[in-house]
């Protein structure tokens, strides 16, 4: 009797994510050019077919996690339009579009460096009426969540220290850069906070980051 085939475990939405990011910056890193086949901008099909070769990625997948990562500005769409004269002299235009990483996708996977434009660049913070910190990572945060920040930052150290793999450390430190930007907030956005610490607080089980997981955790309840 042949054996069924194994039922498809999908994976997170943060996972298609993070693979999809990785992908964009990987093309925007190896790019020959701008457009094209060795380009940093890619046509959605092409997106879709490598990432399904890569990674086994549906097509609905692809397209509503691209359709966040470009809200959220990650990743952005480079329409080129044209237009083309039919036979009768009608004039038929046509559009293609293109996504590439931005520069905040870069600095979301190699965290800032000394090109990052400030966070709050061109914003007047006095008018806010918040009182901003930057924390020692670089991260700004509201004053009245510092001690959380603070825990944070102890924890991403504490993991960019320890033996975990590589790929482990960029997933943890991302998620904890990604709670920072909504500290910042005078609400932070909860479903938000919640999803990325699902993924932190997994840490507790890297040498040297349970404690300061568990600090975390009597600090960001609130949020959960």
């Amino acid at each position: 009797m042949a054996k069924g085939k194994t039922a498809r475990v999908p994976p997170s939405n943060n996972d298609i994510r993070r693979i999809m990011l990785q992908y964009f910056y990987d093309r925007n890193t190896n790019a020959t050019s701008s457009r094209g086949k060795k380009g940093s901008a890619v046509e959605i099909s092409d997106v879709k077919k490598e990432l399904k070769v890569a990674h086994g990625l549906t097509q609905p997948e692809v397209q509503s996690n691209l359709t966040y990562l470009i809200s959220q500005g990650w990743v952005e769409e480079d329409t080129i339009e044209k237009s083309f004269t039919a036979p009768g002299g009608t004039v038929i235009p046509s559009s293609t579009s293109f996504f590439r990483i931005t520069a905040a996708g870069i600095d979301k996977i190699e965290g800032p460096g000394e090109f990052t434009m400030p966070k709050f660049h061109g914003i007047k913070i006095e008018a806010t009426g918040q009182n901003i910190i930057t924390l020692g990572d670089g991260n700004q945060i509201n004053a009245k969540f510092t001690d959380l920040g603070q825990s944070l930052v102890a924890l991403r150290d504490a993991i960019i220290a320890s033996e975990a793999p590589e790929s482990e450390k960029m997933t943890l430190v991302a998620d904890i850069e990604t709670i920072q930007s909504q500290l910042a907030k005078p609400e932070p956005n909860r479903g938000i906070i919640r999803s990325a610490w699902e993924t932190i607080k997994a840490a507790a089980s890297i040498n040297g980051c349970a404690s300061l997981v568990q600090k975390v955790v009597g600090l960001i309840g609130g949020f959960l």
